[in-house]
């Protein structure tokens, strides 16, 4: 069996880097640990951490193609993130001016958890820790 220690990164193509930098970086909390212009790819990266863990590699690609959202596609469907307190998460993206789904309640765990999108459409949920 393969003993896999944990999940390394998230790698994401932003349409925009620097739209999608400020909303990692400003809105969700991440901070920006190293940041690259790959001139011979004409691309962007960027390595994002959450509390201190490297978590998102953020990259740019010129003509990368829209990514499948809805109807639901098959494979990777969304990232979730951990919150003490849902309300307060979902205010503050609201104050900063993100469309939040309505709090649903998970039947199986009893939580509360919502769903919104980054700035190009990939599906992101809170999920009250």
């Amino acid at each position: 069996m393969l003993k896999l220690k944990k999940i390394h990164h998230i790698a994401i193509i932003a349409a925009d880097y620097a739209v999608s930098k400020r909303f990692y970086c400003d809105i969700m909390g991440f901070t920006l640990q190293s940041e690259v212009y790959r001139a011979e790819r004409a691309s962007w990266k960027g390595d994002l951490a959450l509390n201190g863990v490297y978590l998102i590699e953020l990259f740019s690609f010129p003509d990368a193609p829209a990514r499948l959202s809805h109807p639901e596609a098959l494979g990777l469907r969304h990232l979730a993130f951990g919150v003490d307190n849902l309300a307060d998460a979902v205010a503050s993206l609201s104050n900063a001016g993100v469309v939040v789904e309505p709090i649903r309640r998970d039947a199986l765990t009893d939580k509360q958890f919502t769903f919104f999108s980054d700035p190009d459409g990939l599906p992101l949920e809170l999920y009250e820790a």
